[in-house]
């Protein structure tokens, strides 16, 4: 039987470090990130992968059992010819969970659980229990399988790119004249998010790739966290504390949504409440819900 996939309580910053740089990747545990994640693919060169691989396992198996469940590592995409050598060789240090780039939709996330499964049996690891997050808008096709991924096993968050999409169909860039992402990587983030949705594991904003802007990656991270995103990317350890901020509900928010509650509860089988010259329905008592759960975690 299949042990249980699992995500990090905390899961508001993921942190990519290379697989290929003890400095760095010492660096990034030793941070304030949620989740670091230990990179093989975009960050580690082609002739240098099998020495990454070996780094990031004897990295893991240098701290403590307590820290595991937060280093996660990216493998290189199904579609080449590396993922399975990532895995035999990365497994034995028990990463915390393994992100999956490129994926073209659910039947990549079903092709590496069936990778795992005899790695973790073979390693006395429960059978399941790594959990994946899904990198789902990084090829042109991908765009049109993400809402499939509802009961994918391991899958436990999803993350969308925008560099690799703008490589996959030819743009010459991913930004209009302002500065912002142009409509076909809007489109990309708002399919993540409303697949994610479908899938019931939270979505996960890309990266910022301009890491000394942090004013405007705080305005981005905050206006993403109200569309339902719940945590984002970072390839700068300065970005961390900006985006842990981000998507941290505050005290106003939290007594809003507490104020709500109580609201309802005093008001048992009511469908709208009149509050304070609002109407008051189920979604916004849905809302503050979900707001106190991730206080809780």
């Amino acid at each position: 039987m299949s042990g249980p996939s699992t995500i990090p309580p905390r899961h508001r910053s993921w942190l990519f470090a290379p697989g290929d740089s003890e400095k760095k990747m010492t660096k990034a545990t030793e941070g304030e990130a949620d989740i670091v994640i230990f990179d093989l693919e975009d960050a580690v060169a082609e002739d240098a992968k099998p020495e990454a691989r070996k780094a990031i396992c004897a990295f893991l198996k240098t701290r403590d059992n307590s820290e595991h469940a937060r280093l996660w590592v990216r493998v290189n995409p199904l579609d080449g010819p590396h993922t399975a050598e990532d895995l035999a060789a990365i497994m034995p240090g028990r990463p915390g969970g393994i992100m999956l780039p490129k994926s073209r939709g659910r039947q990549d996330v079903e092709e590496l659980d069936r990778i795992l499964t005899p790695l973790e049996m073979e390693l006395g690891i429960a059978p399941g229990s790594t959990p994946v997050i899904a990198l789902v808008t990084e090829v042109a096709a991908a765009m049109f399988t993400t809402g499939d991924y509802a009961g994918a096993p391991r899958l436990v968050a999803m993350t969308w790119g925008a560099e690799d999409l703008a490589d996959s169909i030819g743009a010459m860039s991913n930004r209009g004249e302002d500065g912002e992402y142009s409509f076909t990587y809007e489109l990309a983030r708002s399919l993540t998010l409303l697949g994610a949705a479908a899938a019931t594991v939270p979505a996960i904003e890309t990266i910022d790739g301009d890491f000394r802007n942090l004013d405007g990656l705080k305005k981005r991270a905050e206006r993403v966290r109200r569309d339902g995103y719940r945590g984002m990317l970072a390839i700068h350890p300065a970005q961390v504390p900006v985006i842990n901020a981000a998507f941290s509900p505050s005290e106003e928010e939290i007594a809003e949504a507490r104020e709500i509650i109580a609201v309802f509860e005093a008001n048992p089988g009511a469908g709208t409440i009149g509050h304070k010259g609002k109407m008051l329905d189920r979604p916004h008592l849905s809302r503050a819900q979900q707001l106190l759960a991730q206080v809780r975690d």
